[in-house]
């Protein structure tokens, strides 16, 4: 991974991060009973290149859209297309924008109308957990320190994270070194150093955390059947306090 150091470079992946959190914005507005994943997926894409951005994702490994769309027991890297959301459901959103050559990255599990208790607690505990991980990003800290936090405040709740995807660096390419499990012992990894800049999002199921892809070869799904929820941010790595910059 690199560590950013010129202020040219940091008002770069800073611009690309406020265009993935734009659009975040927007499309969360859009979720309601009846719309089609395609769609969200097409409004992503004019907004992303309106403001001269490219998203990230299309054509990344074949990736055939701008958004992962999961739906409900979909985890991550859900293709979107003519299925339309339904009361009840919860959508995952998960977008990558290049600016000038740097990227942002974050995701956002959406609850669709009414949802079970059960199902709102999946979601705050997910999101609650992924800021429980940006508290340990901090200069001096060491990588799983995030991994643990993460892990002990989903499990503490009854719940399971994902192995099979990790959080990631990111700068100059969507996914750089190092890997940022959800899961793992404190104090171990490298230190984490003013100018790094991580992409941590937990994905939690409320069932078991083992999971499979299904035949498109993207969509993964939990094997159990149960939701899945799935909040991720862009973090830069200070002298004190670690900024976020999708938000």
């Amino acid at each position: 991974m690199i560590i950013i150091h010129s202020e040219e470079e940091l008002k770069l992946i800073r611009a690309s991060s406020r265009i993935v959190a734009e659009v975040l914005k927007k499309l969360t507005k859009l979720i309601k009973p009846g719309v089609t994943t395609a769609e969200l997926d097409k409004i992503a894409e004019e907004m992303i290149r309106k403001r001269g951005g490219t998203p990230a994702f299309k054509g990344y490994k074949g990736f055939p859209a701008t958004i992962c769309a999961s739906i409900n027991e979909e985890i991550v890297h859900g293709i979107p297309g003519f299925r339309v959301v339904k009361e009840g459901d919860i959508i995952s959103v998960d977008i990558g924008v290049e600016y000038k050559g740097f990227f942002g990255d974050s995701a956002i599990t959406v609850a669709v109308g009414e949802i079970s208790s059960d199902i709102h607690k999946l979601l705050r505990v997910t999101r609650e957990a992924l800021f429980k991980g940006i508290e340990k990003v901090r200069a001096g800290n060491r990588l799983s320190d995030i991994s643990h936090a993460v892990q002990s405040h989903v499990e503490k709740n009854g719940f399971s994270v994902v192995r099979d995807f990790v959080g990631h660096g990111i700068g100059s390419n969507l996914h750089e070194e190092p890997q940022i499990p959800n899961f793992g012992k404190p104090k171990q990894g490298p230190r984490l150093k003013p100018g790094m800049v991580l992409a941590i999002e937990p994905m939690v199921n409320m069932g078991t955390f083992e999971v499979e892809v299904q035949e498109d070869n993207w969509t993964a799904v939990t094997r159990d059947g149960q939701p899945s929820a799935h909040f991720e941010h862009t973090i830069i790595v200070t002298d004190g306090e670690p900024e976020i910059i999708t938000m």
